[in-house]
């Protein structure tokens, strides 16, 4: 009566039949038409003609465990039904997923099959619609060496039975629309593998996750493209001012009447773009913000690239907060990783029992500082994903540019590995070409789809050519992470002023390569973690000397070419090392201090975007010139930076010991009166106040300029000078 035989029915029955759809649903039993549906435990079941609402048929229960089947009399012709279901005493109206025809179009499963579909996540996961008048989810998922797939959730009390999807082979996409289920609805993935297991996973593509410690992803529609926002693509450009506030929003401020509970994208609305706005910050850069199960991972091991995560709010909330920092004239960075993934269960690894996403040999697939899994950058589904991705946060919210995390690890076959625990590329070498190739094609996507948004890298290695064009041989960031300038940098002022006579060069080498790529500065989180201590902590002396030490730093930082970067807490000398479980020490700001250093900083921020000569020629040798380089005895440093133009500078000298030097000497450009824009040894910053005012040059050659200006330089402090003519 069933036309099926036993193995069938308990494939069927068991959840472990691959096809689905070749059994349940209504099919021509020869020359009869008839329905077969499993409702597991249902008692009966009833097909309804869905054009009139008349019983045509009640089902006969051909196995106790759920299996209905039977003939429709009279019909020879497959038309539109419903079926009414049967649990004890209640009976449910319910559209047949297996009446629906493939969600995926032709040319969709053509572009997914080789590769070529910039925006996976259109097709790909839980899409709510409405198809032939019925509303529900349309289902997708990659797993091509499956044996069979099932979607459960809260809609279908999580029976893997009940919703076995349909296998496009040409893509090995999987794909059902359910009717019915709703926004919000938890739903995952059971993953029955080659060898019988069976696997629970998250979707890949989910918009939304549920609140770790839940795993399960949740319906909820695609965000529709956001026009350019006004203004930001000028404001993300190479010669405007960059200066970026790097933020963990778990910890930025929390709410102590509330369980010291993290701020939501809300409550960042009203308290952190206004902070930022007011400091002079042109740029917010958010740690990742995609799910991830871990909170003492900071977001950098994600499971849930599509998700914004659910501590913070909504994916349209996150997008009202791009939206309003837009509006304040803020753009806004996400640190994004592509570099690897974690290998939890209800995520990626494995994904259909075999290594889908990751490399199968751990000498090319595992991270050894991370524990972690790495992508295979060869497969155009996994280059899919992450392209996909990227385009994603910047389409679908708005959002100004990526930092991407991890580069080096990247780029290289052997990073943090040693001999034999690593694969030589085809040719012999020891880079990743595949992973090459994907950053080279993602920055040539985005640059061609989004040429508003910008692309930062962190690398720390020698790899040229990071900020070059894909099509002139580099990768086609358009910036990079300074990390030669941050270690040297950092190294120097931690030493004790007697000694940075003989380190000299440390705070004159990164001028050898700055134009070698278009550099940021950046003094990030990384550097306020594992035991470095603050930045703050890592200058020498008394506290009037330390907090010297580093406002004379960050005067030196914001005139030295590239963009800025500065992690939450420095803009006020946080005093202890950044956890991510606690609020950073507001109340710091009591002190005078520390809101000294965050007047330094605003007023930094306020004169480097006034004065083009700052940040105009940042990545060409013309914008910058040294005047004095090797007074290492004094360990005194001077340099000017010049606009477009060449009569549009900046002069700046440091004195990074504790000694005044009354009447020190300094060639200038031009003859004329010159004026302190900028000291960071000012009573307003709680320093000693020594300063000039304004004075005018002497026709008394120095260095190598016929005019000169002799200065009273503060002790550990830096000066800028601006020239007010004639």
């Amino acid at each position: 009566m069933s036309g099926l035989n036993l193995k069938e029915v308990e494939a069927i029955c068991n959840g472990c039949h691959g096809d689905p759809f070749a059994v349940l649903g209504m099919h021509l039993n020869g020359s009869t038409l008839c329905v077969r549906a499993f409702f597991t435990d249902a008692s009966a079941c009833v097909v309804i003609d869905a054009a009139t609402g008349r019983r045509l048929a009640s089902l006969s229960l051909i196995d106790e465990r759920g299996l209905f089947a039977g003939p429709i009399p009279r019909r020879k012709k497959e038309f539109s039904y419903r079926l009414a279901v049967q649990w004890g005493e209640q009976e449910v109206l319910l559209d047949d997923p297996y009446c629906f025809a493939p969600i995926l179009g032709e040319m969709d499963v053509w572009l997914l099959s080789e590769g070529k579909h910039h925006r996976p996540f259109e097709k790909l996961g839980a899409h709510p619609q409405e198809i032939e008048g019925v509303s529900g989810v349309a289902f997708a998922v990659w797993a091509p060496n499956a044996q069979r797939v099932a979607v459960v959730g809260d809609f279908n009390l999580w029976d893997a039975c009940r919703h076995g999807m349909r296998l496009r082979q040409e893509c090995g996409v999987w794909e059902i629309f359910i009717p019915a289920v709703e926004m919000g609805a938890c739903y995952k993935f059971e993953i029955l593998d080659q060898a019988g297991e069976r696997h629970l996973k998250a979707d890949p593509y989910a918009f939304a996750a549920e609140l770790r410690p839940g795993t399960a992803s949740k319906v909820a529609g695609c965000l529709p493209k956001v026009p350019e926002a006004t203004g930001r693509r000028a404001a993300n450009q190479g010669d405007a001012p960059i200066s970026i506030y790097e933020v963990h929003l778990g910890s930025w401020r929390r709410v102590p009447e509330d369980g010291h509970r993290s701020l939501n994208w809300h409550e960042l609305i009203v308290q952190l773009l206004p902070y930022v706005k007011e400091l002079g910050f042109t740029h917010l850069e958010l740690l990742p913000i995609s799910e991830f199960p871990f909170d003492g991972s900071w977001g950098y091991q994600p499971l849930g690239l599509y998700a914004p995560t659910a501590r913070l709010g909504s994916a349209g909330d996150f997008k009202s907060f791009v939206q309003a920092a837009h509006e304040m004239g803020l753009g806004v960075l996400l640190d994004w990783v592509p570099g690897h993934f974690p290998s939890d269960g209800f995520g990626l690894a494995q994904f259909d029992g075999t290594p889908l996403f990751e490399h199968s040999d751990p000498r090319e697939g595992f991270h050894h500082d991370w524990k972690t899994l790495i992508y295979n950058y060869g497969r155009n589904e996994v280059k899919n994903y992450l392209i996909g991705n990227a385009l994603y946060w910047i389409e679908r919210f708005g959002v100004d540019g990526l930092r991407v995390d991890a580069v080096a690890s990247m780029l290289y076959r052997d990073y943090s590995r040693e001999p034999g625990e690593w694969i030589p590329n085809e040719l012999g070498g020891r880079e990743n070409l595949e992973a090459i190739a994907f950053l080279r094609e993602m920055s040539e996507i985005l640059a061609s789809e989004c040429p508003y948004a910008v692309t930062f890298a962190e690398e720390s290695t020698s790899f040229p050519a990071v900020t070059q064009p894909a099509a002139q041989g580099g990768l086609g960031f358009n910036y990079k992470w300074n990390m030669g300038w941050m270690h040297d940098s950092l190294g120097y002022m931690q030493l004790d002023p007697i000694y940075r006579q003989h380190h000299h060069d440390q705070m004159t080498f990164s001028l050898m390569y700055a134009f070698d790529e278009r550099f940021v500065l950046p003094l990030s989180h990384d550097e306020v973690v594992h035991g470095k201590g603050s930045i703050l902590s890592r200058m020498p002396g008394d506290i009037w000397q330390q907090f010297a030490n580093l406002r004379a730093y960050y005067a030196f930082m914001w005139a030295h070419p590239g963009k800025k970067l500065l992690f939450m807490g420095s803009e006020w000398a946080q005093l202890r090392e950044w956890s991510h479980q606690h609020s950073l020490d507001w109340h710091l700001l009591e002190s005078t201090w520390h809101r000294g250093v965050q007047a330094l900083v605003r007023d930094l921020n306020q004169i480097y975007q006034s004065q083009p000569a700052l940040y105009q020629i940042d990545f060409e040798a013309r914008g910058f010139n040294w005047i004095i380089a090797n007074d290492a005895l004094n360990s005194i440093f001077a340099f000017s930076r010049h606009a477009e133009n060449n009569d549009d500078f900046v002069l700046i000298m440091s004195n990074f010991t504790p000694e005044v030097r009354h009447q020190y000497r300094i060639g200038v450009p031009k003859a004329g009166r010159y004026i302190e824009i900028i000291n960071t040894d000012s009573m307003y910053y709680q320093g000693s106040n020594v300063g000039n005012g304004e004075c005018q040059s002497e026709n008394i050659a120095s260095q190598q300029y016929p005019q000169s200006i002799a200065l009273s330089i503060p002790p550990l402090a830096t000066l800028y000078l601006k020239w007010l003519g004639v």
